[in-house]
C-alpha cells in the first residue's frame, strides 16, 4: 500500500525511550501530523457519536500547521464534521491592528476555520482590545466561555525555544488562568521574521494559563527540526521547573510527545540509546557510540581502550564487536572513507545545486562548488526562491533611486523611471510594519538578490547560462507564510531536471532554517525525482547539504570535502557577493554572527572535528550525507 504522496506506507510512530513523557519519533513531518490529525479526527468522530462536543486548544505557527491542512483535508475528503468542535485559540497578541497578517486569530482563520465547517459562535479568540483592565475582564470572560463549553478536551500546541506553552514563558506561575503577559526576550526573537524584525514584535499577549492548559484530558505536544532539540531534552529528560513552563506535562496522564527525527536529535534514547539497556548494534550505531566515547574521553580514536569502553557504559559493545582496538580501527576506517576530495568523481559529470534562497548555494558549499568546476564538471546553481522578502526597504528605495539617476545620465526615458521611484517611495511611507511589500517593491526586492546570486554563482565558477532562477509560486507571497507547494512548483523542478539531466544533485537538508523554505524546497525536489523515477525516467544521485544554522554530526557525514585556505578566501567573496546580507541580515536567526562567519565556523569546526578523531588534519570542510529515498 502506498501513501497519498507516493512514498512506502510504513509504520511511522516510533515510541522513544528514557523520556518522562510518552514521547514519539516520526521520520518525516507529514507522518507526523497525519498521526496528530487522526487522533483529533477520532476524538472528534468519538464525542459526535455520544452526542457531545468537542473543546479543541489551539496553537499557531509552522509546527502545527500541517495538521491542519490534514483535518482540512479529512474534511474535504473524509467527511470530518467540524459542527460540533468549540474552538479555543491559546493565545494573541496585544497591540496589532485589527487586520493585522500576524494576529493568531487571522492565523488560525486562514489555516484552519474558514475551511471546515465550525460555526462562528464557537471561535473562541482572546479580546486584546482595551486597557490593561479591560483585557484582564476579557481574560475573566474567556475562562467563564471555556468552563460553561465543559473544559478543554484536546489541545494541539507547540513548545517555544525557551520552553513556554502558549504564551506561558519562563518562570510563569504553576496555577495560573488566562491573563496578559510579557513577552520573553527568545520568544520575540523567535517570532521576528513573521514581523520582518525584532522591533515590530508585540512586547505583551494574552495567554491561556498553565493551570487552565494542564486541566485539559488530552494535550499533543508538537516540535520539528533541530532548534528544537535542546530545550525538548530540557523538559522531558530534566526535571519539573517553572523554568521550562512544558516540563509540567510531565505529570499530565494525557499528554504526549510528537518529534520529527531533527527534534528527538539530542535525547538520550537517540543520541546515547546504550544507556537505557540491551541494544541490537548495527553499524550505524557502532559508528555513533564510538564516536561519542571520543567525545566523552577526549581521545582520539586509535588511542581509545578497553577501559574507556567499560568506564562509559559500553559493556555490551565491547562484549559483542570488540577488542577496543577492533573497533576503534573499523571507525577508524569508516571515517576515512568519508574524506574525498573530488565530490563527484574524476570522470566528468553533470553536477545541479539546488539552493532554496538565492546565497545558499556559496554559503552552504561554495568550496565544493569551487572544486566541482576546478574538476571539469559541468555545474550548475538553481535557485528555486526569489528571496526577495529578505531585503531592507531601503535597499529597495536605494536601487529606485540608482535606476532613476541612470536613466536620466542616459536619457532612456528618465520620466518613465521618475514615476516608478515615486510609486516606491509612496509605498514604503504607507507600509506598516510587518505588513507585505506593494509588487513594484517585490520586484525591485528580487532583482537585487538576482542579480547577487548571478555574481556569487560566477565567482564560484559556475557560467552564466547555468544559473537558474526558478521563483517558485508557494514563495510568492510576500510574506514570512508560504503557500504549501502545489502541482506547479513540482512541474518547474521536473522540466528543470529534464533539461539539465543532472548525475548529482546537491539539495538542502537544514531543517534548522527558521523560515521553513529549506525543508519545503527539499519535499519538492524529493517529489520531482520520485516523479521522474516512477515515470522509468534518468534521475541523479542525490546529496543533502546544510545551511547557515548547522553542520551535520561526525557521525551522520557519509562525504566531507576538504577545503584549503584559497578556496575558503573564494567562498568568502564570494558569500560577499551577496551584499542585501551583508553586514545585517532582516532574517539572521538567533545567530548574531554574519553568514561568511557562520559558514567559516562550521567548515573550521567540522575539521577540527576529524583531526579531534586521529583523522589527517585539513583547514576547513564541508559535508554532506545521501539522500535515503525519504522525504527529510
Amino acid at each position: 500500500m502506498d501513501t497519498k504522496d507516493g512514498y512506502p506506507d510504513q509504520p511511522v510512530a516510533a515510541p522513544v525511550p528514557g523520556t518522562l513523557i510518552d514521547t514519539f519519533m516520526f521520520d518525516r513531518s507529514d507522518q507526523l501530523a497525519a498521526h496528530v490529525a487522526q487522533i483529533v479526527a477520532d476524538e472528534i468522530r468519538q464525542r459526535s457519536a455520544l452526542g457531545q462536543r468537542t473543546v479543541i486548544g489551539v496553537a499557531t505557527g509552522s509546527t502545527p500547521a500541517e495538521t491542519y491542512r490534514e483535518l482540512i483535508r479529512m474534511h474535504r475528503e473524509e467527511g470530518l464534521d467540524f459542527g460540533g468542535v468549540v474552538l479555543f485559540l491559546l493565545g494573541e497578541y496585544v497591540g496589532l491592528p485589527e487586520d493585522s497578517p500576524q494576529s493568531h486569530a487571522r492565523w488560525i482563520a486562514q489555516h484552519l476555520t474558514d475551511h471546515v465547517n465550525i460555526a462562528p459562535e464557537n471561535i473562541h479568540v482572546p479580546d486584546v482590545s482595551g486597557d490593561s483592565d479591560q483585557i484582564a475582564a476579557a481574560c475573566r470572560r474567556h475562562e467563564d466561555e471555556l468552563l460553561t463549553a465543559g473544559g478543554l478536551d484536546v489541545v494541539v500546541c507547540g513548545i517555544g525555544r525557551n520552553g513556554h506553552l502558549a504564551f506561558n514563558e519562563p518562570f510563569s506561575v504553576r496555577d495560573s488562568r488566562t491573563r496578559l503577559c510579557t513577552l520573553d526576550p527568545v520568544t520575540r526573537r523567535a517570532a521576528a521574521s513573521d514581523f520582518f524584525g525584532l522591533e515590530n514584535v508585540p512586547t505583551h499577549a494574552v495567554t491561556m494559563g498553565l493551570s487552565t492548559l494542564l486541566e485539559a484530558r488530552t494535550i499533543l505536544l508538537l516540535a520539528l527540526g533541530e532548534h528544537k532539540a535542546g530545550i525538548v531534552r530540557s523538559a522531558f529528560e530534566g526535571p519539573a521547573t517553572d523554568r521550562v513552563p512544558a516540563s509540567y506535562l510531565q505529570g499530565h496522564p494525557g499528554a504526549s510527545l510528537f518529534l520529527d527525527q531533527p527534534a528527538a536529535g539530542m535525547l538520550t534514547g537517540i543520541v546515547a540509546p546504550w544507556q537505557l539497556g540491551n541494544i541490537h548494534w548495527t553499524d550505524a550505531l557502532i559508528k555513533r557510540a564510538v564516536l561519542w566515547l571520543c567525545e566523552q574521553t577526549g581521545k582520539a580514536l586509535l588511542k581509545l581502550d578497553e577501559a574507556d569502553f567499560r568506564d562509559h557504559d559500553l559493556h555490551q559493545l565491547l562484549r559483542h564487536h570488540g577488542p577496543a582496538q577492533r573497533l576503534a580501527h573499523r571507525v577508524f576506517r569508516w571515517m576515512m572513507d568519508t574524506i574525498e576530495y573530488h565530490p563527484a568523481g574524476r570522470d566528468k559529470k553533470v553536477c545541479l545545486c539546488f539552493s532554496p534562497h538565492p546565497d545558499d548555494d556559496v554559503i552552504s558549499m561554495g568550496g565544493t562548488l569551487i572544486r566541482l568546476n576546478d574538476d571539469g564538471h559541468e555545474t550548475h546553481i538553481a535557485y528555486m526562491t526569489s528571496g526577495n522578502i529578505a531585503v531592507f526597504d531601503h535597499d529597495a528605495m536605494q536601487i529606485a533611486d540608482l535606476v532613476t539617476e541612470y536613466h536620466r545620465l542616459f536619457n532612456i526615458d528618465p520620466e518613465v523611471s521618475e514615476n516608478i521611484k515615486s510609486e516606491v517611495e509612496r509605498a514604503l511611507q504607507q507600509k506598516q510594519p510587518g505588513q507585505p511589500d506593494a509588487p513594484e517593491i517585490q520586484k525591485i526586492k528580487g532583482l537585487i538578490r538576482w542579480s547577487e546570486a548571478r555574481a556569487g554563482g560566477k565567482h564560484v565558477g559556475c557560467i552564466e547560462q547555468n544559473l537558474h532562477f526558478l521563483d517558485l509560486p508557494f514563495y510568492r507571497t510576500g510574506t514570512v507564510h508560504k503557500r504549501p507547494v502545489g502541482e506547479e512548483d513540482i512541474d518547474i523542478i521536473v522540466d528543470l531536471l529534464r533539461k539539465v539531466q543532472p548525475d548529482v544533485a546537491f539539495v538542502a537538508g537544514d531543517l534548522a532554517d527558521p523560515h521553513g523554505t529549506h525543508r519545503v524546497c527539499a519535499q519538492a525536489i524529493f517529489r520531482a525525482v520520485d516523479q521522474l523515477r516512477s515515470a522509468g525516467e534518468k534521475v541523479p544521485e542525490v546529496l543533502l547539504y546544510r545551511g547557515a544554522w548547522q553542520e551535520y554530526a561526525l557521525h551522520e557525514i557519509e562525504i566531507a570535502v576538504p577545503l584549503s585556505p584559497q578556496d575558503m578566501a573564494t567562498k568568502r567573496k564570494a558569500i560577499f557577493m551577496h551584499e542585501s546580507q551583508k553586514d545585517e541580515a532582516l532574517f539572521p536567526g538567533s545567530d548574531p554572527r554574519e553568514f561568511w562567519q557562520r559558514a567559516e565556523d562550521r567548515n573550521r569546526m567540522t575539521a577540527d572535528g576529524y583531526n579531534q578523531l586521529g583523522l589527517p588534519e585539513y583547514f576547513s570542510m564541508e559535508a554532506f550525507t545521501r539522500w535515503d529515498g525519504q522525504p527529510v
